[in-house]
This record gives structure tokens, sequence and C-alpha cells, in this order.
């Protein structure tokens, strides 16, 4: 079957001759908006196919939804064209195009714009695909500094600041020095040094800058030594084949002295700058960190509890550097770590070692094969059920701490009802983590869930700090906090009538009632 097409050549000289009167008024007329089909199988007939006019704009199928004939497709082409001089192609080379047409696979063009409701399949089976995918872990602050560090001249400056930085893993040491300020600012302030009472304030803030900048270097120091005992085995994983050590962007040597160095100035500046008490927790995080959890990773899966305590305690220096300001006796560990007034301190490093759990348990999931290949001994891929049961277990233990915080006079009440949205939220993912092992996307979820809790339970915590607003609501009124001369005069009772009671001496008597009365 072939097409015909209208006659287009009856202008061309001598085209008159070859025309019959028909086809001739049939040139006359406007262009064909079809293509009219003829079963002759006469070989010297012409066809031409004439433009059509545009067509109103109007939805229609997509182009080639019906064009299985190419053809038909030629002719389209040339109808948009404006072809009306062209002529066609004789008999033969039509059946050319017709054998060819046969063997010739149509592809449909990409529709530019799909249906409402295959979006609307695609977008599901898009939330369905990430929801049960693994946890995509963030990209490592260390390895940016890394490859901004390599392209930047050798022996400049520029160079040198990014690898250093690098090797006290930026972001692991942020968040040991906010936990060390959390802890600090949490310490309850005694009366006695309030600030309406004295000349200066509370808490001092030139403790408050030792304390931040000892603990920065020496989590950079311990980080550091980690990385010197590490690179053979960090090139084996994804997250640190970019470390400095590993791309050799600086010596052994080199690194050695940068850890020894923060190590020495972060623990001076703690000893001489907070209390000695503050300075030999931050030499223990180094020894704990570098040198009984590093090697442990390789022997024993108990290594994630190792680092779990390292993890608590720098809310313990935070606390322990609040509390030497307020000392009283010989200002020693017992006084600032012991006792009844510092069970805050300890119930904030167990949120923290409580913490880490869900959290490292589900980010280890995540690359539990690299761990295993690089010779790690980790939980997530010795015994998956296990690791699930220690992130649930963990999960848990933040109901007790954060009631524990209010009833010990760290914050107020209200504190263990504004935590309970987040904790349950924590539960929840790990309860879900637990039941899947960390498969269709349990991992992922309790990753974020740890990332987010623990921000917001330490800023609920520095808000719902005891006694805070009462002392803000004091402080807008303007009302005092405490009655100088009755507090003056309630003292000078207590002396006389316990001197009185005691029978003591008559000088001391005189000196006790001899006090400046209101």
């Amino acid at each position: 079957m072939i097409i015909r097409y209208p006659v287009v050549s009856a202008f061309k000289p001598n085209g008159l001759s070859t025309v019959c009167i028909s086809c001739f008024l049939q040139t006359t007329r406007g262009p064909s908006r079809t293509i009219t089909r003829n079963l002759s199988r006469a070989s010297s007939l012409r066809a031409i196919a004439a433009p059509a006019p545009a067509p109103a704009p109007a939805p229609r199928l997509r182009d080639g939804y019906f064009s299985t004939n190419a053809l038909l497709e030629k002719a389209r082409n040339v109808s948009r064209r404006g072809a009306l001089t062209s002529i066609v192609p004789e008999t033969a080379s039509i059946a050319n195009g017709n054998e060819a047409s046969k063997h010739a696979t149509f592809t449909p063009p990409p529709s530019t714009q799909d249906l409402p409701h295959r979006r609307r399949q695609a977008a599901r089976r898009a939330a369905k695909e990430l929801a049960e995918s693994d946890l995509v872990l963030p990209e490592n602050s260390s390895s940016k500094l890394t490859e901004n560090a390599s392209s930047q001249p050798i022996n400049s400056i520029r160079r040198l600041i990014p690898i250093l930085l690098s090797l006290s893993k930026p972001r692991l040491s942020v968040l040991v020095v906010l936990t060390a300020m959390a802890s600090y600012s949490l310490y309850p302030v005694p009366e006695l040094l309030s600030p309406s009472l004295t000349d200066t304030p509370s808490l001092s803030t030139l403790t408050l800058f030792f304390l931040t900048t000892g603990t920065a270097l020496c989590a950079a120091s311990a980080n550091a030594f980690n990385m010197l005992y590490e690179p053979k085995w960090d090139a084996m994983m994804s997250r640190t084949r970019n470390r400095p050590l590993v791309r050799k962007l600086i010596s052994t040597r080199g690194a050695a002295i940068f850890a020894i160095i923060s190590g020495v100035v972060g623990t001076a500046g703690l000893y001489f700058g907070v209390n000695p008490t503050v300075s030999f927790l931050g030499f223990l995080n180094i020894a704990l960190y570098a040198g009984v959890y590093t090697p442990m990773k390789r022997l024993h899966w108990l290594n994630t509890w190792v680092g779990a305590i390292v993890g608590g305690i720098p809310p313990l220096m935070g606390w322990a550097a609040a509390a030497g300001q307020s000392a009283t006796q010989a200002g020693d560990w017992k006084e600032l770590l012991l006792g009844e007034q510092n069970i805050g301190g300890w119930l904030l490093a167990g949120l923290l070692l409580a913490w880490q759990f869900p959290h490292f348990m589900a980010l280890s999931w995540a690359i539990r094969e690299e761990y295993k290949n690089a010779g790690y001994k980790m939980l997530c891929w010795m015994n998956p059920a296990r690791n699930s049961r220690v992130a649930l277990r963990y999960s848990l233990a933040f109901f007790p701490i954060c009631i524990g915080l209010c009833y010990y006079g760290v914050t107020e009440w209200s504190f263990a009802l504004a935590s309970a949205p987040v904790n349950i939220w924590l539960v929840k993912e790990a309860v879900r983590f637990w039941k899947l092992e960390g498969h269709k996307g349990s991992a992922r979820g309790l990753f974020w869930a740890s990332v987010w809790h623990l921000p917001v339970v330490m800023i609920l915590a520095m808000v719902e700090k005891k006694g805070m607003w009462q002392r803000v609501w004091r402080a807008v009124v303007g009302e005092p906090d405490v009655d100088d001369g009755d507090w003056i005069e309630e003292d000078e009772e207590e002396a006389v009538l316990s001197a009185s009671a005691r029978q003591v001496k008559p000088d001391v008597r005189a000196a006790a009632i001899a006090l400046p009365t209101k």
C-alpha cells in the first residue's frame, strides 16, 4: 500500500500537459488537512502533501503515540515546513521507504509532562526507596579540610591550618567543648555567690575561657593520637581514607608534635586557669581515648563502652570547674566530685554516656562492612541483635536521668515534662531499630533522632535550670533576692543563742553581741 499525496507540481513548466483538469482544480483549492490513501499500485502517479493550518491550542496526545509509520512522520515534517514546491520521490523511492519502515523501530519521544497519577506513583516509589535505604552518613569534616589543604601551596600557612584542624576532628572536639560548657552553666549557684550579694558575676567568665580552651586542646590531642595509631586501617574505610596522615599531607613526626603540644598546653591551661581536678580529668580523657579505646577497637567489642566513658568525662570537667569557685574547704577532688551536692554532675556525665550508644550503634551499622574489612571489633557486624538491644537499653535510660536532674535540684520539675517528647521519639526509633536490626531505614531514623536529641535535651535543661526564672523575675520587677538587713540580724541572733547554749567564754559572747545592728 502506498500513500498518494496531492499534486503540488502543477505549476511547473510543462506541468499542465501532464495533469488532468480534475487534478488541476484540486491544486487551486486550499491545503488538504488529511493525507489520503489510494489502493492503486500505478508506478507513475505522484503524491504531494499540502501544509495544514496551525491547529488551535488544545491538549492532545503525545507526538508519536499513533505514529507507527515512518512515512507519516516524514509527511508531517514536510507539511510543517510548508514545502509546497517539493517534488515527491518516484514510486520506487516510496516503495524503498515503505520497505525500510517495516524494519524500523519507532521510539516515542519522552514526555515533557507526565500525567498527575504517574507523578504521584513516582513520588511514592521514591519515598519508599528512601525509607528502606541504608543510612547515608554526612560528609566527614576532616575529609573536607584535607581536600581544602591539598589544593593550597606546599609549606604555606593556608595548607597547615586545615591539616591541623583535620587532625583534631573539629566536629567531635566542638561537641566535647559544648557538653563541658553546658555542665558548667547548669551548676547550681549558692545564694552567697549570687550577683545580688557580690560585685562580680557568680561564675567567672575567665574560668569559662580557660575551661573551653583547655578542653578543646585536650580533645584535639586525643584525636591526633588516635589518627597516629590508625593510618593503615583508616585507608581501608571510605569515611577515613581522606585523613591527612593517610594522604601523607603531614609527616608522622609533625602530627606527633602537634598532639603532644596540644595535650601539654591544654592540661596546663586547665591546671592554672581552672583547678587541678579538671586538669587531671583532661589528661585522663587523653589517656583513655588514645591509650585504651583506640587499640582496643581491634581487640574486643567492649571498646564502645570505653569510648562512652571518655564521652562522659567533659560534663564532669565543667561541673568540677564551677564547683571549684564555691568550694569552702580544700577544694580537692573529693569536694568537687563526691558528695550529694555533686550528684548532678554525675547525672550529666551519665546522660552523655547513655547518648553515645544509640548514636554510635546506628552510625556503625551503616558502615558495618567497612569495620569488618578493616578488622575493627564492633557489635554492628559481630552481633547485630545485641547491637540493637544495647541501643534500645540506653535510650530508655534518659527518663530516669532527666527525673534525677529534677530531684537533685539541677533543673525545675518542669524539665521532666519538657524533655519527655524528645525522649519518647528516641525510644520509638530505638524500638524500630531493635525490631528491624537496622534494616528498612531504621538505622537512619535512630541516627538522626540521636543527632537532634542531645542538643534539645541540653538546651531544655539550661532553660529549666533551678531558680533561674525566679531570679529573672526578681531582676525584672526589681525585688532583691535577699533582705541584707534581715539576713544579718538572723545571724546575730543565732550567734548569741549558740554562745549562751554552749557556755562559751564571756569575751567571745561580748564580741558576738557587739556585732553591728541595723
